[in-house]
């Protein structure tokens, strides 16, 4: 049946302790996230690449129902702008393939200067078709993408636009599958603003109506600042599921472990610096 999965873009924030982790140690945070969220996106691999056995600990660290999103290497859409990418993507596939069937999707994000190219696009959707056993979504940053022939090539390939939410990009409202994948950066101020409850009940609106026309709807919250993303996706979620948002507070975290299906509650912050570009390069928190 298709559902909302409901998440953040990232999860290693040292300023989310005071809304999402306390005093635990970093080496629980993903056990707490992965119980608190129904997915999470992982920023790490548009950076650098991740070992496949970091990967099948993050899967062994999850509750059994949980589900990841990987964002795509940046060494695909900044630097080759999307040309000659199949080893990379095999790549990329064998590494992120620890993760098993809780790998939903991968999301592509394009450079904001990286203007409309059909038969590029059409050449990296063929490589990904080597990649068949998760979903792909794309997301465009540059407005003269938001065409009907983009559409249509992304539709024939089953593959979604990701709609992504900030205010120095347009957002492209197109749904081209029965994948929807939504990236809310911050509307205001970009990974720093938080979202009113009257515009967060028009997003759980749109999951509510993407999901009885069976579409799997993934939403992550990329403003990590102040603790937004956190509260934001709680709040969220319980639009969807028809609870009343829950009052943002500062938690206390409890020294019992989680169980493998409960939600814990609310908290975070925000990441790491920004590392220079490589294909090879060590692992950064750090995001576009």
């Amino acid at each position: 049946m298709a559902r909302a999965y409901i998440g953040t873009s990232g999860w290693v924030y040292a300023g989310w302790r005071e809304h999402l982790y306390a005093d635990a140690p970093l080496r629980r945070w993903l056990e707490i996230a992965s119980r608190t969220f129904d997915a999470l996106e992982i920023n790490g691999s548009f950076y650098t690449q991740i070992k496949p056995a970091t990967y099948e600990r993050w899967r062994a660290e999850s509750p059994a129902s949980f589900k990841f999103a990987v964002k795509g290497h940046r060494f695909l859409t900044h630097y080759k702008l999307l040309m000659d990418c199949e080893h990379s993507v095999a790549l990329l596939r064998e590494q992120a393939s620890g993760l098993g069937d809780k790998l939903a999707a991968v999301v592509w994000q394009m450079p904001s200067r990286f203007a409309i190219n059909v038969p590029r696009l059409a050449a990296f959707v063929r490589a990904l078709a080597g990649w068949p056993e998760t979903r792909h979504a794309f997301e465009l940053r540059h407005r003269s993408w938001f065409v009907p022939e983009v559409a249509a090539v992304l539709s024939d390939a089953n593959m979604a636009v990701c709609m992504g939410d900030a205010p120095d990009f347009p957002m492209w409202r197109e749904v081209t599958t029965d994948l929807v994948y939504v990236r809310l950066h911050g509307h205001t101020r970009k990974y720093a603003s938080s979202y009113s409850v009257r515009n967060l009940e028009r997003w759980a609106d749109d999951a509510r109506r993407w999901v009885a026309e069976g579409r799997d709807v993934h939403i992550y919250f990329d403003n990590d600042a102040e603790g937004h993303a956190v509260h934001n996706a709680l709040t969220l979620r319980a639009l969807v599921d028809g609870s009343p948002p829950p009052a943002r507070r500062e938690l206390t975290y409890s020294k019992h472990r989680a169980s493998g299906s409960g939600r814990a509650a609310p908290s975070r912050r925000r990441s790491a610096a920004r590392r220079a570009p490589t294909w090879n390069g060590r692992r950064s928190t750090a995001r576009t």
